[in-house]
């Protein structure tokens, strides 16, 4: 066999290597090869293995194929897109629109049959622009839907439509001779190494943000089961300040160099694969912890599916990828003239070649590309009209989970610019997003899609109000949004300031500390809410009738407390605590101070507090009857509580609503039980059919799509019997039970 060189290039037989130098065993390379524009388009055109770049075109067109029906949404596209119905979208031009459905399904078949290329290297060239032009044509259909791993997606395709990844393992191979098994410019591996470098290496320098140093981002996460074996040594607060924020940010600094070099890298690939892993269970990430852990054999040298294939049994290697033979020259490399002393006419030894046009075209992309995707998460200066509170769009900076965010209060309000009537909106009316919310792009886009609908309810000319209050990694809920600006005609530029943004507190941000404190001292069924607000505004706020012995205290600045009904106003400093607020009525609390108010709402939901005892008693009724203990004969309205529910139906026969709501959260929480005590094999089963009806639907609504475009719809009733058909859930399917508790009325601890 040959001998190998660092990074895998390839000698003919009989060919001894050169003594190393350091930097070449390190790093790949000497030092000279970087002397001159030449000397670097040679190393970057280096004849180089293609089997590593092979099979990660195989997994990535594999995952991209699932990718299309999952998270891309065909499955459900006929949901995504509702078409013909009143809708706002938020694309990232305003020109772009989707296309009728069935044009839209023809768009996600071209999408799904490029990734299938991609992964068999079928006409590979052809089957990446296929892909690549749809995928990026339903990302910017859709703000709202973008994250990073999606964004990812979309480069690495990109990427792949210049490189030679059919090199190795593809049906263009079986089909020309010329490119089976051909050598691949070093290029094309820099450049993916190099991505995926600065995917872990951005990260954690934006992870480097105080709010994730300081454990506030993401404190949720410590209380997830994969984290158990931690908490038996140390406390949920370390779990989440030592593992969740500090190993995160660790491991995103120190992935892409660990990766690199021979000497880290099996080290590396062990806490890299089990954080990916991790990952997959800890969000809904869809491909992307998949996608990542197919880059990390890239790292490794271009040759290893050769060397780890080689040990499979000689009748497996119709399907696997081929151990031999070598690689063949290929013009899209470089090659170096024979060494002295060399037979120059050996079998195997390439023809020295001089970098031409093509390979400088590589070279320079490579360059180029590397130095766009370092600048691109630091051009938010540029794009000033994204900035909010987080900088930019979310989906290109990798600022992975850094920003946590919750919504305490969103108000619509609409004035008939002709009557000067007002009235509010339902938040999120005319759309299926909530992302909205945090962008001034997307409110602006909101607020001129409602302007060109609400005309149609006799609303003319309308002026629209957001007052949006949102906490960001914990801190005090406060306005997003000047809710005194008209949106729809207020200004928005893409490379100008938001002006009607508001400011982001961060110098309340130390009083994290005291939430901490002031929630340790409550029980379980009172809760806190923590306001900040800006001078000369005001927080018009409803007490329901369920929440008693609701206060407001202030904890800086001076407020006035106005009760709506009674038209009363009470004046309150810091310290000075107002004890009950009417039930069943508005306030309002304005800030008069010359700075920012803080205060906090202190409540306890009596109807729960009131259900959660009748639960208790229920409970402790249906445990002596089953053990005996029960001498009182049982009323016949609580005969229930023997027999219990076997299904829905049997809803109807309970009188009582709290016993029907009581049996219905046992008879829940018993099937939750059980999937999650159930046995690999069934859950693996549950898995499968799960995907299998998902799967089935995205097709079978495909070829209905495209069987209307070829021959027109049929008649509306068989329309409708084939979408009833698609939509066949598997058998004894439930909604989620989670979903399904969170909606019974008194149990959203659930």
């Amino acid at each position: 066999g040959s001998k190998r060189l660092t990074r895998g290039t390839t000698l003919a037989p009989g060919t001894k290597p050169a003594a190393e130098s350091w930097m070449k065993r390190i790093f790949g390379f000497e030092k000279e090869d970087l002397s001159s524009w030449e000397r670097l388009v040679c190393l970057l055109n280096r004849p180089t293995d293609p089997a590593s770049l092979g099979v990660f075109r195989f997994l990535f067109g594999l995952l991209m194929a699932l990718d299309v029906t999952q998270e891309r949404g065909l499955s459900h596209l006929d949901y995504k897109y509702l078409d013909g119905a009143p809708l706002c979208r938020f694309p990232l031009f305003n020109f772009l629109e989707p296309l009728p459905m069935d044009w839209m399904y023809f768009v996600y078949l071209v999408m799904f049959l490029g990734a299938i290329g991609i992964m068999l290297g079928f006409f590979y060239r052809f089957s990446c622009l296929m892909f690549i032009s749809t995928y990026w044509y339903v990302f910017f259909l859709d703000k709202t839907a973008w994250n990073n791993h999606s964004y990812l997606y979309g480069l690495i395709g990109f990427q792949l439509t210049l490189m030679d990844a059919n090199r190795y393992w593809s049906i263009d191979g079986l089909r020309n001779p010329k490119k089976r098994n051909a050598h691949v410019p070093l290029w094309n591996y820099t450049v993916v190494r190099a991505q995926i470098f600065i995917v872990y290496f951005i990260a954690g320098v934006k992870k480097l943000d105080a709010d994730w140093v300081e454990g506030y981002s993401m404190q949720y996460l410590a209380h997830h089961w994969l984290f158990d074996p931690f908490k038996l040594i140390l406390p949920v607060e370390l779990v989440s300040l030592l593992v969740v924020h500090g190993g995160g940010l660790v491991l995103d600094l120190t992935a892409g160099y660990l990766l690199f070099f021979d000497a880290t890298r099996p080290v590396a690939m062990v806490f890299v694969s089990y954080f990916h892993c991790m990952n997959s269970q800890l969000f809904s990430i869809g491909m992307f912890a998949y996608t990542m852990l197919a880059t990390s054999p890239l790292f490794c040298y271009p040759d290893w599916p050769r060397r780890f294939f080689r040990h499979f049994p000689a009748c497996l290697g119709v399907f696997l990828p081929p151990a031999a033979p070598l690689p063949q020259p290929s013009t899209s490399c470089v090659y170096p003239p024979t060494p002295p002393g060399d037979p120059k006419d050996s079998p195997g030894t390439p023809k020295p070649t001089k970098p031409g046009r093509r390979h400088t075209l590589g070279a320079l992309f490579t360059f180029l590309y590397v130095a766009e995707q370092l600048f691109l998460p630091y051009s938010h200066f540029i794009t000033q009209g994204y900035n909010n509170w987080t900088n930019g769009l979310y989906g290109y900076s990798w600022d992975m989970m850094v920003h946590s965010r919750s919504h305490q209060h969103v108000k619509i309000t609409y004035r008939d610019g002709k009557t000067g009537d007002i009235g509010y909106l339902n938040p999120g009316v005319f759309t299926q997003s909530r992302r909205w919310k945090d962008h001034g792009d997307m409110l602006k886009q909101y607020a001129t899609c409602l302007s060109r609908h609400l005309p149609r309810y006799n609303i003319t000319d309308p002026e629209i109000y957001f007052d949006i209050w949102v906490s960001i990694n914990e801190r005090f809920q406060q306005r997003i949004f000047d809710p005194r600006v008209d949106i729809v005609k207020a200004e928005w530029s893409p490379f100008r300031p938001n002006p009607w943004l508001m400011p982001l507190l961060v110098d309340l941000s130390p009083w994290r500390v005291k939430f901490s404190e002031i929630e340790g001292t409550l029980d379980n069924q009172t809760e806190v809410v923590f306001i900040a607000d800006f001078p000369g505004l005001h927080l018009e706020n409803y007490v329901s009738g369920d929440l008693g012995n609701t206060s407001v205290q202030v904890l800086q600045g001076q407020v006035n407390v106005e009760i709506v009904e009674e038209k009363v106003n009470y004046t309150l400093h810091p310290g000075d605590k107002m004890k009950q607020l009417p039930g069943g009525a508005y306030h309002k609390v304005y800030t008069v101070s010359e700075g920012p108010s803080c205060y906090m709402y202190i409540y306890v939901n009596t109807t729960e507090a009131a259900l959660q005892r009748n639960f208790t008693h229920l409970l402790e009724l249906q445990e002596k009857i089953r053990n005996g203990t029960e001498t009182e004969p049982l009323p016949p309205e609580l005969q229930p509580l023997i027999t219990g529910l076997e299904d829905d139906d049997s809803e109807g026969n309970v009188s009582d609503p709290v016993l029907r709501v009581f049996l219905r959260r046992q008879r829940r929480m018993k099937e939750r039980k059980e999937r999650r005590e159930a046995s690999l094999p069934q859950r693996i089963e549950r898995f499968v059919v799960k995907k299998y009806y998902m799967l089935r639907r995205g097709f079978l609504m495909t070829a209905i799509a495209m069987r209307n475009l070829a021959v027109g719809p049929p008649p509306l009733e068989q329309l409708t019997q084939e979408v009833a058909y698609a939509n066949m859930k598997e058998p004894d399917s439930k909604a989620s039970l989670d979903d399904s508790l969170q909606a019974e009325v008194g149990h959203g601890e659930l």
